[in-house]
């Protein structure tokens, strides 16, 4: 069975109620295949997880980046709390190693992939704010979470919209967005391409750059707008 005590030491959080803990690293599979331990799964932890993050996020944003208009913030927090930064996050606190998991998910990775090791990670924050409230949660948010911090102050409020629009398509579809080349013009020296964006087998957006990279990159963006009503440009 996982040490829990072990990941309180890695928080630096010791639980007044250790089963909180323990539930926010069952992984649905685990309830699957053991239907008669008397256990919850984190899903419903993920969802406080999720709310608590955005808001000290929102809040760090708004203290010492006060330069940044509502929609960089916006682009900023969710660089900070989509679901491949939450991923690395819990990729370094070896969290997957504490995961209470079906044997036929494990067999397959589990404890590697992306959204099990993001959603937990937004479970143990859920639990540490229920259990020692919002004080020390922040405190454990802003040392995990420092690597990522940094990367944002040194470089800026850049947005990676191919990896936003990938998350969102897998989230969403359980499919992978799939970029087409449909010109190219202008000399070979000042190319301009226009690159058609593809998500769940329907046209989602077009874009254009001086590079391809930079034309997928704009079909991303526009892609985005289109079909996720939460994105904000």
């Amino acid at each position: 069975m996982p040490d829990i005590e072990k990941l309180q030491e890695i928080l630096g959080v010791s639980f007044k109620q250790p089963a909180l803990l323990e539930q926010a690293l069952v992984h649905s599979s685990y309830i699957n295949e053991n239907p008669a331990n008397n256990v919850s799964h984190n899903e419903r932890l993920e969802f406080i997880g999720d709310a608590v993050l955005g808001f000290i996020m929102a809040e760090r944003l708004y203290q010492e980046m006060p330069d940044l208009s509502e929609g960089e913030m916006t682009r900023a927090r969710a660089t900070l709390v989509r679901g491949d930064t939450l991923a690395r996050i819990a990729g370094d606190i070896k969290l997957g190693d504490f995961l209470y998991m079906g044997k036929g998910e494990e067999a397959t990775g589990g404890r590697n992939k992306a959204p099990n090791l993001a959603g937990a990670l937004e479970a143990v924050i859920a639990a540490i704010y229920l259990d020692h409230g919002i004080y020390t949660v922040k405190i454990v948010v802003s040392k995990i979470f420092e690597k990522e911090w940094q990367n944002l102050v040194s470089q800026g409020v850049e947005v990676d919209y191919k990896s936003m629009l990938q998350e969102f398509a897998q989230r969403k579809y359980q499919s992978a967005p799939i970029y087409k080349l449909v010109e190219e013009v202008g000399p070979d020296h000042d190319p301009t391409f226009t690159v058609e964006v593809i998500v769940n087998g329907k046209w989602s957006g077009t874009g254009q750059g001086k590079s391809k990279k930079q034309a997928e990159t704009d079909a991303a963006r526009a892609a985005l707008t289109a079909l996720n009503e939460d994105f904000t440009k």
